[in-house]
């Protein structure tokens, strides 16, 4: 970036010397991969109400942080918090070391992304002007605002030539949800506050948001706090959850795995549900050591030997792989094989009587997807692959493995 595009954001969290800063509160020996630390925070309304009670965590540079619970448990209200929208009663919120409560509270939420349901587009400014408020607020060049504008609609997937004279009026759902990530990430801030941001479209919308999100994430790998009332996209998409009960109090703080494997208490067991089997799905890879081995055969092969060695492993099928390179090519019945050797045909190859496989799946993938793609199709059996080298087969045995395990 330009000296005048780093400039005015590089105040926001902590980056000033103290010298020049005199008033800002650092907190003493803080460790610098805690970005957030919320310290014994509350909020109590003067109608007794009180919506967060007593919450101590930390989340480290890089993570995003799923924060879920029932309706009134104190999500969004921590979000609001942390830039100062809503005031805590009791306790102290420390951004990179410094406490909010000491900062210049315009610059403070000028250097936080933050992203709502429906986008909370202006309806009167065009696609590239809404990305770029905030870079001009800070003071940016026009031409470095529209460029930087321009690089985030390519990123969350909206040509800028296709979409930034548009209006939020003439976008999709989705599309304005894509519009408001590339916003809150325009003055590249270090922390994103994310309000059920993908909650206002539909399902099928919505999955594709997340896997957009979440690959935005894994490059840029901003630090994150994400308030859903979606407990399987705080599956999907968080480094760990923060579930919260009525009165805004932490019940568990955990990773998505732990989180469904080992529930902390009987509110957690309740809200998770009794699925949270299926739910493991989604968090737990595909292991190679799980996976089915069958008989490999190879399309030269003759059908009497590939007959007997199936019979010999038990099996009704067999896996045929290139001779040369080991590459899938697909599979072969049993049966057929020993029909067609008693009909005569004993100088017939296994290449031709191959079958295709209908789908195949990566083994970085997880459970689910693969689980999913195996319940697509008619076989019972799924090849596993990195990148074309062949691993071995999923089938529902192995699924049940891994999440008895």
């Amino acid at each position: 970036m330009s000296s005048d595009e780093s400039g005015p954001s590089a105040d926001l969290l902590g980056t000033r010397s103290r010298a020049t800063d005199p008033d800002a509160t650092v907190e003493a020996g803080v460790e610098r991969d805690i970005v957030i630390r919320l310290d014994g925070v509350g909020k109590r309304y003067p109608d007794g109400t009180e919506a967060v009670r007593d919450l101590t965590m930390e989340v480290h540079r890089g993570e995003l942080i799923a924060l879920v619970g029932p309706s009134g448990c104190g999500k969004s209200t921590i979000l609001r918090m942390v830039n100062r929208l809503i005031e805590p009663t009791s306790g102290s919120v420390w951004l990179d070391g410094r406490d909010v409560t000491h900062a210049d509270v315009v610059q403070l939420r000028r250097g936080i992304g933050y992203v709502i349901q429906a986008g909370g587009l202006l309806p009167h400014q065009d696609v590239r002007t809404n990305v770029s408020t905030v870079p001009r607020l800070l003071g940016w060049e026009a031409k470095n605002a529209r460029r930087r504008a321009d690089e985030l609609l390519d990123l969350v997937g909206l040509p800028p030539g296709q979409f930034g004279s548009r209006y939020p009026g003439e976008l999709s759902g989705g599309q304005q949800q894509r519009v408001g990530v590339a916003r809150a990430l325009a003055a590249d801030p270090p922390v994103l506050l994310m309000d059920e941001p993908f909650g206002a479209v539909d399902p099928l919308v919505r999955e594709r948001l997340q896997t957009e999100f979440r690959r935005i994430q894994n490059e840029l790998q901003k630090t994150v706090l994400f308030v859903t009332h979606d407990l399987d996209e705080a599956v999907r998409l968080g480094d760990r959850i923060a579930v919260f009960s009525t009165g805004g109090v932490l019940e568990q703080f955990a990773a998505p795995d732990e989180l469904l494997a080992d529930p902390a208490s009987d509110f957690v067991v309740r809200f998770i549900g009794s699925d949270r089997g299926l739910r493991r799905l989604s968090v737990t890879p595909i292991r190679v050591d799980d996976l089915e081995k069958p008989t490999t055969l190879t399309p030269g092969d003759g059908i009497a030997y590939a007959a007997t060695a199936l019979e010999l492993d038990s099996r009704s099928w067999g896996v045929v792989l290139d001779a040369t390179s080991g590459t899938p090519l697909g599979w072969v019945p049993r049966g057929v094989l020993t029909q067609a050797s008693r009909n005569g045909g004993q100088d017939g190859r296994v290449g031709d009587h191959l079958q295709p496989f209908e789908n195949s799946v990566q083994s970085s993938e997880t459970l689910r997807t693969g689980f999913s793609t195996l319940l697509a199709q008619e076989q019972r059996f799924l090849p596993v692959l990195d990148g074309d080298r062949y691993l071995g087969v999923l089938t529902p045995d192995v699924v049940h493995t891994a999440l008895r395990r």
